[in-house]
């Protein structure tokens, strides 16, 4: 085994401790908040039918899932990054001979598996409020785990763009934030007028979300073979954009 395959490993196992071991407010507490959305919105809007024979609350529950292994996904990564750079434990992934694809795929990787721990603690405990069917259970995989390689990428490259916390936070609030609660959480986008359904169509968060929602109810808003392809599309750009900026060094070695 070379030496670049035991820091892979060792980079990844201490991601994972990193969100494990604080569990309580890692994994605990977003589903504790997908629990109450369920509550407030499944209560206010729960007679509705959303698709024929899907109720609002079955509807949405898909939709709160994918919210959760999105915006994890996200924090898993970039407050990692954030961290290591403010306290200058940066200095000890950066000076190993890892390769940039090791280090990206580390993060990544650990951002994809707490987003799908959430996920999975956010189903199990939704589940019992509404009934729910696997009409194609390989696109509810597929979308999950190339939703939550997305936003962990994109965690990445906020990591390493943010400087502050509180830069971060923008990043998540005035960006992560609305594209998710936007992209048909809470809502078929074609309840919406014509100039916000058009709007809905430029945001990929949409996509990933409708695609995976497509899973349970063999029913979505456009096809899922189209969502795939742009979800792809989407994923392929940002690794890109990480990779690049990873081997450049971008506020990482000053």
């Amino acid at each position: 085994m070379s030496f670049a395959s035991v820091g892979f490993r060792t980079l990844f196992y201490k991601e994972m401790l990193r969100f494990w071991k604080v569990a309580t407010q890692t994994v605990a507490a977003p589903i504790l908040t997908a629990m109450l959305y369920l509550l407030i919105f499944g209560h206010v809007l729960g007679g509705r039918e959303v698709y024929p024979g899907v109720s609002y609350t079955a509807f949405l529950i898909p939709g709160l899932v994918m919210m959760s292994v999105l915006q994890n996904a996200f924090a898993n990564s970039s407050s990692s990054l954030i961290q290591s750079k403010i306290t200058g434990n940066l200095v000890f992934i950066l000076l190993p001979p890892l390769s940039h694809w090791e280090i990206i795929s580390a993060y990544v990787l650990a951002s994809v598996v707490r987003g799908l721990a959430v996920g999975a603690g956010v189903f199990v405990i939704t589940a019992w409020f509404a009934h729910l069917s696997f009409a194609q259970p390989l696109w509810i995989l597929a979308f999950a785990l190339l939703g939550a390689a997305i936003l962990g990428t994109l965690g990445v490259i906020a990591g390493m763009w943010a400087d502050k916390f509180d830069q971060l936070a923008a990043f998540q609030n005035f960006l992560i934030m609305p594209a998710t609660f936007l992209a048909g959480v809470f809502y078929s986008i074609h309840s919406l007028p014509p100039f916000w359904l058009t709007v809905s169509h430029f945001n990929p968060f949409f996509y990933m979300i409708d695609g995976f929602r497509h899973g349970f109810f063999g029913q979505s808003d456009i096809s899922p073979w189209t969502s795939l392809a742009i979800v792809a599309a989407f994923f392929v750009v940002l690794a890109a954009i990480a990779i690049n900026l990873l081997k450049r060094g971008y506020k990482l070695r000053h």
